[in-house]
Parts: C-alpha cells; sequence; structure tokens
C-alpha cells in the first residue's frame, strides 16, 4: 500500500507528470545536460529501467543522438536548461528540422524569476524568437494542472508532423534555481 501511495504523490509533482507522460509516448531514450532544476526528474528516469538514460558533453550531441535513434526506431528527448539553448539553432535546421525528426527537448527556464546568472537571462531572451523563426512548436507549462496536457498533446503533434518541439519548464512549476545566501 505504501508503493501505492508514494506513486500517487509522485505523480502529483511536475517531475511525475513529466515521468508518466514520457512513458505514455514510449519515448524511451533520455539525453541530458546535468541540470539542478531538472534533478528531480532525472532520479525518476534513472530510477525506471523503462529508460535508458546518459548525460551528454553538450546539448548538440544529445540533439545527435536523439535524432540518430529516431532513425532508427526509437523515440528519444533532450533535457536541459536555458542557457544549453544557445547552441542548438544550426542543428536544429540542419538536422531536425531538414530531416523531418520529432526531436522532443525539454527545457529547465533560467534567467527569470530569482535568475541569478545573467548569461541565463541573455540566452532566454532569444530562445522562444529563434524557436519561433525556425517555425518549431514550443509551449512554455507553468501549471501543474495544464503539464500533463500539455506535455502529451506537444509530443503527439512532434511525431504526427515529424517536428521538433520544445517544453520549456518555468520556474513557477518547477520553482527554478535561486543564489542561496
Amino acid at each position: 500500500m505504501d508503493t501505492a501511495v508514494n506513486a500517487e504523490a509522485r505523480v502529483r509533482t511536475w517531475h511525475g507528470v513529466l515521468h508518466k507522460v514520457l512513458v505514455a509516448n514510449d519515448i524511451r531514450l533520455v539525453t541530458y545536460v546535468p541540470d539542478n532544476v531538472l534533478k528531480p526528474l532525472l532520479a525518476d528516469i534513472h530510477g525506471d529501467p523503462f529508460f535508458d538514460a546518459f548525460c551528454v558533453t553538450r546539448e548538440e550531441e544529445g540533439l545527435g543522438i536523439i535524432s540518430g535513434a529516431w532513425m532508427g526506431g526509437k523515440r528519444g528527448v533532450l533535457l536541459m536548461q536555458t542557457s544549453g539553448f544557445a547552441t542548438l539553432p544550426n542543428v536544429l535546421a540542419s538536422l531536425c528540422t531538414a530531416f523531418q525528426i520529432p526531436a522532443l527537448m525539454i527545457v529547465s527556464e533560467r534567467g527569470t524569476l530569482g535568475e541569478f546568472n545573467y548569461g541565463q537571462a541573455l540566452v532566454l531572451k532569444t530562445m522562444r524568437p529563434v524557436l519561433d523563426s525556425l517555425a518549431l512548436e514550443h509551449h512554455t507549462c507553468t501549471r501543474l494542472d495544464e503539464l500533463e496536457f500539455i506535455a502529451d498533446r506537444t509530443i503527439k503533434q512532434a511525431v504526427a508532423t515529424q517536428a521538433p518541439a520544445a517544453l520549456i519548464l518555468s520556474p513557477l512549476l518547477t520553482g527554478g534555481k535561486v543564489l542561496k545566501p
């Protein structure tokens, strides 16, 4: 009984909801660049044998790996923080979009709401305009009660249209990262 209660409690967290949606959409391959905000999701993923998850050195490496996996019949996702997005426009345009690969990115939004790193703030100002200029679907998730619907539909649309997509996790949802005094 205790295990069922813990599982139900986990699903009421942002990381539990995303874990559930990834499983429901058969996204088994998870590449990521370490991020403190994403730690709870990464812990859930590493604790579940459903997933093949590993750290990559750069975000474009992660996109290349999940792109190759798609070509081989396996679905994947790249987890990263906002600053890592700055390295991706070329690979998104020349690989994922050009070859119709539904590369899914889950981005912990940094650069706002208490952010202490100015570099994060600078990249945040360009991330959505770049996604728009590449005509890539992206949604910012701010509320737990909407997360499952938005994440599930974004994944389904990416696969159906064979186009990359991004889920941006607002600090309003995750609590973000703040400088400790």
